[in-house]
């Protein structure tokens, strides 16, 4: 989940001039939701999993990322100013708040229960689907809280073996995951991240990876 919300919240350069309210981040987080859940088209379980507390291992790799994200934006607002650029009068979104404990969190957590609500009770292709929102009050990152549920899942006695999972996420860590979860059908869902001037001409789209009964991953 953390994924879409940072693509729903803010691009991917330091862009001073970028402006964009709560509610649209909230829309757009919803629009791209019910797009992947069309794409996915789930028979059983829809989990939506948003990071929560890190392990200690991993809070000063994020203190670091914060820091700098939080330069890069002084800078890119410095930057602005000395060529003369008339910045917005609003306030930027910070995408440091992208962060367990929030008070952005917290209204992203309301508004997801909102929104799944809603859909459950007005879309028949959620209604017949067991949803599951696991939100950042919960500990543990969001591809390990699902791969956690995917093991308790397999300890029981009426798992079926031949499920099919499809895990979406721009972590490279979710290639692993998928591979020591020795499933025989398990597939990755991820946008094709392009960088540079060809991120302009070419739009990004889903891309599937997916594995059957081997050991490696391919194309598709």
């Amino acid at each position: 989940m953390n994924g879409i919300i940072h693509n729903c919240s803010h691009p991917n350069d330091s862009d001073a001039h970028y402006r964009i309210s709560e509610e649209n981040i909230f829309l757009d987080i919803f629009n791209y939701i019910d797009h992947l859940f069309t794409k996915i088209k789930p028979k059983q379980m829809f989990f939506m999993a948003v990071d929560g507390v890190a392990p200690r291992a991993k809070m000063n790799q994020q203190r670091c990322r914060r820091f700098r994200t939080a330069k890069d934006a002084a800078n890119a607002v410095r930057k602005a100013e000395s060529k003369g650029d008339k910045l917005p009068d609003e306030e930027p979104f910070d995408s440091n708040c992208i962060t367990p404990g929030t008070e952005f969190m917290a209204k992203l957590s309301l508004q997801l229960e909102y929104f799944i609500n809603k859909k459950v009770s007005e879309d028949a292709n959620w209604r017949g689907v067991k949803i599951v929102l696991s939100g950042h009050e919960v500990p543990g990152e969001g591809e390990h809280k699902i791969m956690e549920y995917i093991r308790h899942a397999k300890a029981q006695s009426d798992y079926n073996p031949n499920v099919r999972h499809c895990l979406y996420g721009l972590d490279a860590d979710l290639i692993m995951l998928g591979l020591i979860s020795h499933d025989p059908h398990f597939a990755l869902l991820r946008e094709e991240v392009t960088f540079g001037p060809s991120s302009k001409k070419k739009k990004n789209g889903l891309v599937l990876y997916f594995r059957e009964r081997v050991s490696c991953w391919q194309y598709q």
